[in-house]
């Protein structure tokens, strides 16, 4: 068994992504989008009305965050995973437009794995309960879109060597059926 973590940067490209595999330790570095339940909720309303999206999609990571206030001298405060499949039902047209990888905690719904499969995009697992350690990966934060919805909104983040796994790759492979 390896213990050797891949490092990988966003924006990520299709073949890199159909590349990693499920059980695969990565350090993510490069910009990551945070986003949550109700700025997921406006992108697609957004959509529907045919609206641009605040954040370009085409290669894009979002990570389910809602960051806790940062302390002086930090990027951020503790941010830790957000339960993934509060999302799956809002991830699938983003998938769509070029979305490459989400991260967050928890299982994905079958729908969104076949998503992933077609689309080329990948699931990384964060490990939950680890927000302040998580938060060391993140030198960079700011909001970017709907800063009304507070810890909700959508941020640009700047991932430096972030540890995840991959959960869910493209080839349908899932680690936590290996594992």
């Amino acid at each position: 068994m390896s213990v050797v973590a891949l490092e990988i940067a966003t924006p990520l490209d299709e073949e890199r992504v159909r590349a990693l595999r499920a059980g695969a330790k990565v350090l993510i570095s490069g910009r990551v989008y945070g986003a949550r339940d109700a700025a997921h909720m406006r992108m697609l309303a957004m959509l529907e009305r045919g609206e641009p999206l605040p954040i370009p999609l085409e290669g894009a990571a979002i990570y389910y965050v809602g960051p806790a206030p940062a302390k002086a001298g930090h990027a951020i405060g503790p941010a830790g995973p957000t339960t993934s499949g509060r999302m799956d039902g809002m991830t699938i047209p983003l998938l769509a437009r070029g979305l490459r990888a989400t991260i967050g905690k928890g299982y994905r719904s079958q729908e969104v794995r076949d998503a992933m499969q077609r689309c080329g995009a990948v699931y990384f697992g964060a490990v939950g309960g680890a927000a302040a350690l998580l938060a060391r990966s993140i030198v960079a934060s700011r909001v970017i879109a709907f800063d009304d919805l507070g810890t909700e909104a959508i941020y640009e983040l700047t991932f430096d060597g972030f540890p995840a796994i991959v959960v869910n790759d493209a080839q349908g492979g899932e680690a936590y059926v290996r594992g």
